[in-house]
């Protein structure tokens, strides 16, 4: 049986990764924990297919507003950061990424994935999960769906926004709008 996440202490990660600028570097939650941000972590199957680069290319086209929530956006996959490297560098005409805001991590050896409870193990690929972390690393949220379904990034916004409140947001809640 699946153990409950949210509430509790985010499985700590840090992970190799394509950077904006297209160099390889690191990411890491303790890092961005320091720096006193949210985390956005999501995970997707695989590069180079069809839905992904629809909604990795929104969350990167919207990253402006992710900022400016004070959260930092983090892509994973069991690719490896070559093969994120080649599709940032196929155009985005082409099923390609282009130009990203965030860095796309690379989760090799599948032990992200395992924690966070999205690893389909006999396909070595990940579900899609989306997790938002708060700036004491407590997983505030989590989502996990089917592969076929892309995520809806004007949700993703809402839900941080909820979460930054503090308060108890009712149903169809907007920002802007009062909490209970």
């Amino acid at each position: 049986m699946a153990e409950r996440m949210v509430g509790k202490q985010a499985p700590d990660f840090t992970m190799e990764a394509v950077l904006p600028d297209k160099s390889f570097g690191k990411v890491s939650l303790e890092e961005i924990k320091a720096q006193d941000k949210w985390t956005v972590l999501f995970f997707y199957p695989m590069d180079f297919t069809f839905v992904c680069p629809t909604e990795i290319t929104a969350m990167s086209d919207r990253y402006d507003e992710f900022e400016d929530l004070d959260a930092e956006v983090i892509g994973v996959s069991t690719d490896t950061i070559h093969t994120h490297l080649a599709w940032i560098n196929t155009d985005r005409t082409q099923n390609g990424l282009g130009e990203l805001k965030y860095p796309l991590a690379a989760d090799t050896n599948h032990a992200i994935s395992k924690e966070y409870g999205v690893l389909i193990e006999e396909e070595g690929i990940a579900l899609r999960g989306l997790f938002i972390i708060n700036p004491e690393g407590e997983l505030k949220y989590q989502t996990v769906f089917d592969n076929n379904i892309g995520r809806d990034v004007d949700e993703t916004l809402r839900v941080l926004q909820a979460l930054q409140t503090g308060g108890l947001c009712p149903a169809n809640w907007r920002p802007g709008q009062a909490t209970l």
